[in-house]
């Protein structure tokens, strides 16, 4: 009723959780994403993702929404990582995502880096290469350090 009615209905904020969770636990976004984190430290993280058919484009390519929830994901993981024994978690303020080159099929593997750690702000980088090393996509993404829940 309320989009009908053209007000927007607001939501209390919700504080993140500090407690990680397992892949097959996530959401079902990101499961069909199919991001699998192979390392991960407070200052990189690394992993892979099998491209298919399931990630592609009406045209046949993988859909860019795949390389940019992976560079989200990531830098997310890693600065979280980084924080969580102050008791907070990082969330993403901005997500810059460039494509470089298509992909139909196959592993590409993702690796973040912090570039600046601060008290209150951190800055991550992405690249997504193929198994080549073909760089595919490279993504930045800034994220604020807040308090998170048990």
């Amino acid at each position: 009723m309320a989009a009908e009615s053209g007000t927007a209905t607001t939501m209390p904020a919700a504080t993140p959780s500090l407690e990680p969770v397992p892949l097959q636990d996530a959401s079902a976004f990101l499961r069909a994403a199919g991001l699998v984190f192979d390392n991960v430290t407070g200052t990189l993280v690394t992993g892979h993702m099998d491209l298919g058919p399931e990630h592609h484009t009406p045209w046949g390519i993988v859909h860019g929404g795949v390389y940019t929830t992976a560079v989200e994901s990531a830098a997310s993981v890693g600065a979280s990582t980084a924080v969580r024994d102050q008791g907070q978690v990082a969330v993403g303020l901005t997500n810059t995502t460039h494509f470089l080159r298509s992909v139909t099929t196959g592993r590409v593997n993702v690796e973040a880096t912090a570039l600046s750690q601060g008290r209150t702000h951190q800055l991550w980088r992405v690249d997504i290469t193929e198994e080549s090393g073909r760089l595919v996509a490279h993504g930045e993404v800034r994220l604020q350090n807040v308090a998170g829940r048990p």
